[in-house]
């Protein structure tokens, strides 16, 4: 007996830290004419757990924008394109963390191999608009050098601009070279400005460039755009310098979020946008619910109808195995690595209720084979347990194999289900072993 009251003590702690995980946020809820509050997370800053618990939406359930972009790389050489693609990728990363968005979706696919796409995923963010201008946008930042008519004609073809009737000589020196950026205002104007922060080895060649112009002009050009051409007053040392273009707070925001990002290593073309709305995804999350909730209450009636005592144990480790899935999918929120649900995702979550199901199912029936040949209940018990383990260690195993499957060779929604899937299953294997075989020993002995 100590071996079952132990598991018991064991599912009941499990099933506390359970109830607590899934608990809502509560605010001035009225009971017994006082009013109470309840939040988790309050606890969880104690333990300096600064995220939230809560589960993460996908883009087909909290709305967003979805784009497919297609890389150009006509100029980059065959055996290089794989790293460009990756390295776009990053950088594509790195500017949508920067601009705040949460559980991003960011995936890469060749097509016919010479056809190269990033496929971009949003929650949260329907200004399509913005999201082309943030993500799109190749920010080559460079520097150059006003030089005489004279030296621009020695100089090597593609290193020199004319701009406004002056020639300028392109510099080492460019965004790879900028360690930070941040938005000030002018204190005279008080217009908005982008300042620069260059690395070590970028202050070095700034400040010659600064040293060897002192009264020429140096000309600042993004995307082959000219932002800015100041007159050099004197050598720039420290590795800083603003750029004073015609800003708005949005546009200098959008300039030092893509240079604190980089530069893209390749061009990036818009094949196709769309924006989800909220609503859309508010309504099939409700009818996703709607149908698990229904499924759940049909299994339950069928397995309590069906097999009496035994269906109604295997209903309330059922609902305990409910609880341990939700409590993953919100625990994971606080990790870097959390779980995005998805319609999709849901719905593999749903197909798991069904397996756990199954599961019980088989050590039931197992169980009344043993019943028949004059067993004792006890021992029909622990044979109904053991002999069917096999059939569903199986069935499982083929199960996540499927799923392994899916997760590694999948995009998007199908990557979600996979995973959901397969986490459903581990723990349907711990609800019909553990918890059903627990809550078996204890009523029948």
């Amino acid at each position: 007996m100590r071996k079952p009251r132990s598991l018991l003590w064991l599912i009941v702690v499990f099933t506390i830290l359970a109830v607590f995980i899934n608990l809502p946020v509560l605010h001035n809820v009225k009971l017994a004419g006082k009013t109470f509050n309840f939040d988790p997370n309050i606890i969880l800053q104690k333990l300096n757990i600064n995220k939230p618990l809560t589960f993460r939406e996908g883009l087909d359930l909290s709305g967003g924008t979805s784009l497919t972009l297609q890389a150009d790389m006509k100029d980059i050489a065959s055996s290089e394109r794989a790293s460009a693609l990756n390295s776009a990728k990053l950088v594509i990363e790195n500017r949508v963390n920067l601009f705040g968005v949460s559980e991003p979706v960011i995936q890469t696919t060749v097509l016919n191999n010479n056809d190269y796409r990033i496929t971009v995923e949003l929650p949260g963010l329907t200004d399509v608009n913005q999201v082309r201008s943030l993500i799109g946008t190749t920010a080559q930042l460079t520097f150059w050098e006003e030089v005489s008519s004279q030296a621009a004609k020695l100089a090597p073809a593609g290193q020199i601009a004319n701009v406004s009737g002056s020639y300028f000589k392109k510099t080492n020196l460019s965004g790879a070279d900028i360690s930070s950026t941040s938005v000030n205002f002018n204190s005279q104007t008080g217009q908005p400005e982008v300042a620069l922060n260059f690395t070590s080895a970028g202050a070095k060649k700034f400040a010659e460039i600064t040293k060897r112009d002192v009264g020429k002009r140096l000309a600042i050009i993004l995307d082959n755009q000219l932002i800015e051409a100041p007159t050099v007053q004197q050598e720039i040392p420290d590795g800083n310098a603003v750029i004073n273009g015609s800003f708005t707070t949005d546009t200098a925001n959008q300039l030092s979020l893509e240079l604190n990002a980089g530069a893209l290593p390749v061009p990036l073309k818009v094949l196709s946008s769309n924006v989800i709305a909220p609503t859309l995804g508010v309504s099939s999350l409700q009818k996703s619910l709607f149908a698990g909730i229904l499924g759940f209450i049909i299994i339950v009636s069928f397995m309590t109808i069906l097999y009496g005592r035994l269906g109604a144990i295997a209903s309330v480790a059922l609902f305990l195995y409910t609880l341990f899935v939700l409590s993953i999918f919100k625990l994971s929120s606080i990790t870097p690595y959390g779980i995005t649900l998805t319609l999709a995702g849901i719905a593999g979550f749903i197909l798991s209720i069904g397996m756990a199901v199954d599961a019980n199912i088989l050590i039931f029936e197992r169980m009344k084979e043993e019943l028949r040949a004059g067993k004792s209940r006890d021992t029909a018990i622990e044979l109904g347990f053991s002999r069917a383990w096999t059939s569903i260690r199986d069935s499982n195993i083929s199960t996540l194999i499927t799923s392994s499957v899916l997760y590694i060779f999948g995009i998007g929604t199908v990557k979600g289900f996979a995973l959901v899937l397969a986490i459903g299953v581990l723990i349907s294997m711990f609800s019909a072993i553990v918890v059903t075989r627990t809550f078996l020993r204890l009523v029948y002995k």
